[in-house]
């Protein structure tokens, strides 16, 4: 996996979690790292355990030169759409940067440009560059702990286990049980249960 993309440039890796769940928030990470971080394993969330993000979790957080999570709820989401709603969160995720960046990574093929910094759109950056990869770990985990929190307001649905994804379960909760005002009405909720 690549440490940087541009050697002489202060790069922070972004990447968003949650964009193809039918509830709760779409959310991003910036990170940027140090040349020599030493952290082992970083790979694309999706890649990992959640035993293993959870453990690199704290370890990208004390070893990065800075990091930022933002949330952008379902309302947003449905005013906006998911696509910008996630190009939202990025930015907010780099407004809260402590260090500002001179170039951001994006992981996938498309995003709004940040005002005054340059950046690189990488399809599956997250497995190409460290600091993308670090953002998404940072991005799932911060997003699975929130959907654990709601789980406990609304069970029903079980989005401690399926984080708000259109399981066949998640699907058959909302037949039996409805809409709640933690999804995304935009969405097609009651798309046919395979």
């Amino acid at each position: 996996m690549n440490p940087y993309f541009s050697p002489n440039k202060i790069e922070a890796g972004c990447d968003e979690a949650g964009r193809g769940c039918l509830a709760g928030p779409v959310v991003a990470a910036a990170v940027i790292l140090p040349a020599n971080h030493g952290i082992e394993a970083l790979n694309d969330s999706k890649q990992l355990s959640e035993k293993k993000r959870q453990k690199l979790v704290p370890l990208i957080k004390e070893k990065a030169i800075a990091y930022g999570i933002a949330f952008v709820g379902q309302e947003k989401i449905d005013e906006i759409n998911i696509l910008n709603a996630s190009f939202l969160a990025m930015h907010c995720a780099v407004d809260v940067l402590k260090v500002r960046p001179e170039l951001l990574l994006i992981d996938g093929n498309r995003f709004n440009a940040y005002p005054g910094i340059d950046h690189e759109c990488i399809i599956k950056g997250d497995t190409l560059y460290q600091s993308i990869a670090a953002a998404s770990i940072l991005a799932k985990e911060a997003r699975d702990d929130f959907m654990r929190e709601l789980h406990i307001e609304k069970p029903a649905y079980n989005w401690q286990k399926n984080k708000g994804y259109p399981t066949k379960e998640h699907k058959l909760a909302l037949i039996e049980n409805g809409i709640t005002k933690h999804h995304r009405k935009s969405f097609k909720l009651f798309a046919i249960v395979e």
